[in-house]
Order: structure tokens, then sequence, then C-alpha cells
């Protein structure tokens, strides 16, 4: 199956449910809303565990961990793809996820916990990039709009059931069965998506084997994003150097994994992928810390801090299908501009919630619309990058975006981590360092939104 486009009246009549591409639609979607079920339900259990695990001093380093981790994954299936096709790093992804989780939800210990994060994310990575170029091989480019759109719609179900279930499952029967059940539900997605799996190859297919540089350079980025977290939370002189020079080696290690350019935010393809990574930065600083704020700060219960979680996946989902149905009416430019202005509107917005001891709900409605800034311009990121692919660097693209997406969120995080961390040693409050970090990102994709006009379509 190739990305070559055939007659509307032949595949394209009925859009992404039609019967040439239901049965992939089916499969990628039930792969997002389980990934997703996992996501909402461990933001809304992580206090509990870090508090159950004596492990509140890597709480932020949870979050990152998969992040930074899915960055090798990502390199070796974008890298796999355009070689032999999406099939079999979709497989392997598969593999990872399930034995990160199950390592998760039997960890003895907080550090264990953390390396189970990583194996975890080794799949998610693999799996996120592995599923783009299934999109950039099976619909053809006037579809691909509408099928990111339903990647936001399977955040839906699990954000209207993920949290209460999960607060639900971690008070009756312990939060550990949050991971374990996740199992089985990747072996259903998995049984869903077998039937597409044998058709999924590329006009690219079989041009030798991957080079390692990629690799060993995305693992030198996993492990110095980390590297800043654990480093630069500590109080001493040079641990808290050697933070900053991991910082540093983070930015330099992520160079060549990208478009050239893109650190400086180039025209076109470069800046998208710049947006992505700082849409990426300042919306999950806010997630990440959300349901912790609504509790420490305002005595809000785990269940009742999760329905913050709840309104933001419906709100995501709403929004991206708006920037579907408009199609090229709003253009990417436009939508990834609006979208990253509301998330700073929303960043400054919980900001001042917790300088000035505002009500809970201004906190959690400001969240609110933040996911509605992400369905709208994050959304497109991923359509815009596809415009700018072609089959022989589809995988690369690809690749290079959710790279971009999990370094920005990782980096984040570890920056949390120590202005948390640092912020709680001077007395002063902890939750302002972490969405003043968020602001500061979200500011940055405001910048780089507007530089995204240049993208062109290659196929």
């Amino acid at each position: 199956m190739t990305s070559s486009p055939e007659t509307p009246t032949r595949r394209e009549r009925g859009g992404i449910l039609a019967p040439a591409y239901l049965a992939t639609t089916i499969g990628v979607f039930a792969l997002i809303a389980f990934n997703a079920f996992e996501a909402m339900a461990v933001t809304t259990v992580m206090p509990t565990i870090s508090r159950d695990l004596d492990g509140v001093g890597l709480y932020a380093l949870a979050f990152a961990a998969p992040l930074a981790s899915g960055v090798v994954g990502m390199v070796a299936a974008g890298s796999w793809s355009d070689r032999r096709g999406p099939a079999v790093p979709l497989a392997v992804s598969l593999v990872l996820f399930s034995l990160g989780v199950l390592t998760c939800g039997l960890a003895p210990s907080m550090e264990v916990f953390v390396a189970g994060r990583v194996v975890q994310g080794l799949g998610t990575g693999a799996l996120i990039v592995s599923l783009y170029v299934v999109v950039g091989v099976v619909y053809p480019a006037h579809l691909r709009p509408s099928i990111f759109a339903s990647f936001a719609a399977a955040w839906v179900l699990p954000s209207l059931f993920g949290p209460g279930i999960a607060a639900f499952v971690a008070a009756t029967v312990g939060w550990r069965w949050v991971f374990l059940g996740v199992v089985g539900l990747v072996v259903l997605a998995a049984v869903l998506i077998a039937p597409v799996v044998p058709g999924l190859r590329t006009d690219a297919d079989d041009q030798g084997p991957p080079s390692s540089s990629k690799l060993w350079w995305a693992l030198l980025a996993a492990v110095a994003v980390l590297a800043v977290e654990v480093f630069g939370s500590l109080s001493r002189a040079l641990p808290i150097t050697i933070g900053a020079i991991a910082a540093v080696v983070t930015v330099a290690a992520v160079r060549p994994l990208m478009p050239r350019h893109t650190l400086r935010a180039g025209r076109g393809l470069p800046a998208v992928i710049g947006t992505r990574g700082l849409m990426s930065a300042a919306f999950f600083c806010g997630q990440s810390y959300i349901v912790f704020v609504l509790q420490e700060r305002w005595g809000v219960s785990a269940g009742e801090a999760g329905i913050a979680l709840t309104v933001v996946g419906v709100v995501w989902a709403s929004a991206s299908q708006v920037q579907a149905r408009l199609g090229q009416r709003l253009t990417s430019e436009r939508a990834m501009t609006i979208g990253a202005t509301m998330l700073l509107g929303a960043a400054v917005l919980m900001w001042l919630a917790v300088r000035l001891d505002l009500p809970a709900l201004i906190a959690g409605g400001a969240f609110v619309v933040a996911g509605a800034g992400m369905g709208l311009g994050f959304t497109r990121t991923g359509v815009a990058m596809l415009a700018a692919s072609s089959d022989s660097d589809r995988g690369f693209n690809s690749s290079a975006l959710t790279i971009a997406d999990s370094i920005g969120a990782a980096l984040a995080l570890s920056l949390c981590g120590i202005g948390f961390a640092a912020a709680d040693r001077a007395g002063g409050d902890p939750f302002l360092a972490v969405f003043g970090i968020a602001v500061v990102c979200a500011v940055g994709a405001v910048v780089t939104a507007v530089r995204t006009s240049a993208v062109v379509s290659r196929g």
C-alpha cells in the first residue's frame, strides 16, 4: 500500500470511514484511545503513587522519563519505517509499552517505577511515530486533517472516564491495578490493528539497514534531559553546574535529529517542529501539575481534580474537530498561531490563580482553555509536517516532530522539577515556578507559530 492517491470514486468516498480506510481508522483510533487512557489515569493517580512510594522528589522525573526515553523509540521507529515500512516498529512498540506498564504496576519503589516509565516511553515513542507514518502511507492529503482529528477524538472517552476510573481503582484495589489493567487494553488494541499490518508498506521500503548514529544522538539527548532534572534539583553548586551542562548537551544532541534550522525556528517545516515542541512543553507543565496543585492548594480530591482532565480531553477533541471541518479555510499557520496564543493566555491565568489565590475553578478553567488551544493548533502541526514530506523522509520528519514534542515536554518538566525544588527550599511557592515556566514556553510557541507559513506540499 503506498501513498499514491486513487480516484475519489474508488477510495475516498465516505472519508476516513470509507471501506478502504475503515479497518486502519478503527485500529489507529483504538491504539490512541488506550494510550490516552493510560496517560489520563497516570496523571490522576501520580500524587498518590509518589506519596505511597515515598518519592515526591521524583514526581517530575516520573513524567519526564517516558518523554525522554521516547526519543530513542521515535528515532528508531522513524528510521525503520523509512526503510521497511511501519509494520514491525508498530508491533515492537506495543511489546515495549506493555513491558513498561507491567513494571510500573509491580514496582516496589519509586526508582523502579521510574525505570518502568523509561521502558514504557520507548514503546510510546515508537508507537506515535509509527502511527504518523501509517497516516502518511494510507490516507491522501485531504483526509489527513480528519484522521488527526480522530486522534484527538480518541481522547474523549479516556478523558470522560479515565480519571474517574483511575481514582476509583486506586481508592478500592490500589493504584497498581491502574497499570496492570492497561496491559489487557493493549492486547485488545493489537487484535484490532493486526488485520491492517501486513499491508503497511511504503515506496521507500528495503533501502538497507538504518544508521546507528542517530540512535546514539537520541540516547544522548534522553540521558541528558533526565540529568537536567536529577542534578539540577540538588542544592549544591557542582550538581547544579552538571545539570546546566546537561541542558546544553540536550539541545546539541537533538540537532542531528531535526531538519536543518529547527533550533533557530527557520521558516516552514523547522518552525512547525519548533511550535510542536514549545506547545507541548507549555501544556505538559500544566497537565502534570494541575491535579497536584488542586489537591495541595485547594484541598480538592483526586476524583474531583480529575474532572479538569476530563473536560480538557473533550474540549481538545472538539476544537480538533472544528479545525478539521474548516479544512483549508483555516490555514495551518493561523490554526497554530491561534492555538499557541490561547495556550499562552491559559498559562498566564493558571499562574495568576496560584499567585492571587483565586478559586480552584479558575485554575481548572484556565487548563481547559489550554486544551482548546492544543486541539486547534497542536493538531495542525501533524498536517503541516506531512504536507512538507515525501515517502523518502516522512519517517524522519514524523520522528522529528514527535521528538520535539517529547524533548520539549521532558525538558520543561525537568526545569519544573528544578524550579519546584528551588522554590520550596527558599520558602516560596513552588507552583508559581512551575506555571511561570509554562508561560515562558507558551511565549516561545507563539513566536515560532507565526513563522510556519512557508510549508508547501510535496505529496
